[in-house]
């Protein structure tokens, strides 16, 4: 494998992870770091920007999802003239209500922390509905973007770090 494929395979790792699909990128990182001599810094650079990039697309996701549903907020009405409402509410798009949940805990972590929550975009669980909440809720996205830089590629500096450490020869 090239060291351009390896790259671009461990960017796709780490964009599919920031995603709220499931999936790790960590493992990837390491073992490109313990089985070739890819310099430390290109591997930074390629899962720092796939994780940024796959957070971005949440970021996109949770406006248009927001914007999405505030229509839907009166798609069950007969316009006013008729006096007149559904008997029923009209049902929510496939996954809607699974989206609406991860965007609520999301805000739960945003209401709490302020923007300063996207520090936390890098922990597992919490991180991919704290980043759709923040599209959903309009945070200004160059304070977006740099708070969750700095988490995402935090982590991955310091899993280097700690292999770094954990991998040199005793001394």
């Amino acid at each position: 494998m090239t060291s351009a494929a390896a790259l671009a395979g461990l960017f796709l790792s780490a964009f599919w992870a920031a995603t709220l699909l499931p999936g790790g990128s960590e493992a990837a990182l390491l073992a490109l770091r313990a089985t070739t001599g890819i310099a430390p810094l290109a591997l930074l650079i390629a899962a720092s920007a796939g994780n940024v990039l796959g957070a971005v697309a949440n970021y996109v996701l949770g406006r248009l999802l927001a914007t999405r549903l505030a229509r839907r907020g009166d798609r069950g009405r007969v316009p006013e003239s008729t006096g007149s409402q559904l008997s029923s509410p009209p049902m929510p798009a496939p996954g809607a209500t699974e989206r609406q949940e991860e965007i609520g805990a999301g805000r739960s972590w945003l209401a709490r922390l302020g923007p300063a929550a996207l520090l936390l975009s890098w922990v597992p669980v919490i991180g991919d509905p704290i980043t759709l909440a923040a599209g959903a809720l309009r945070i200004p996205f160059p304070l977006f973007l740099l708070l969750v830089s700095i988490a995402k590629t935090g982590r991955y500096l310091a899993l280097l770090g700690g292999w770094a450490l954990l991998s040199a020869p005793p001394g």
